[in-house]
């Protein structure tokens, strides 16, 4: 029988340990920053639909050119928006020739979803 069973695998419950639920513990300074300006940039609805047509495109990366059609928006104001998504590490980018093409970076969505996440509640046995 090996004596490292019971050691912890590092990498698996990284994203769990840097952000335990709100109602566990509360947020360092640190986290809360960060975490707010993932927050923030979502807080705008262009960018909140933004952020939902790269993670459901195709592929799961989406050039800039699909992502301006569907907004009543100039290409600039995309731009500006895509940028204040790729500050706040929520995408990632990479240009390719004319084009720049953007994925949603998962590490940035499992850390606010773990943050928002309600822990089970275990049921009060009886007095």
């Amino acid at each position: 029988m090996s004596k490292q069973a019971g050691l912890p695998v590092l990498g698996q419950d990284d994203e769990a340990a840097c952000c335990a639920p709100m109602v566990r513990e509360p947020l360092g300074e640190e986290s809360a920053a960060e975490l707010s300006r993932m927050f923030k940039a979502l807080s705008d609805p262009i960018r909140l639909r933004l952020l939902s047509l790269i993670a459901s495109h195709e592929g799961g990366e989406a050039c800039v050119c699909d992502l301006i059609g569907p907004f009543d928006v100039s290409q600039p104001t995309i731009s500006h928006h895509l940028k204040v998504l790729r500050e706040a590490g929520l995408v990632g980018s990479e240009r390719r020739g004319t084009w720049v093409y953007y994925w949603v970076l998962p590490e940035a969505l499992a850390k606010l979803s773990a943050l928002l996440e309600i822990p089970a509640v275990s049921a009060k046995a009886p007095a």
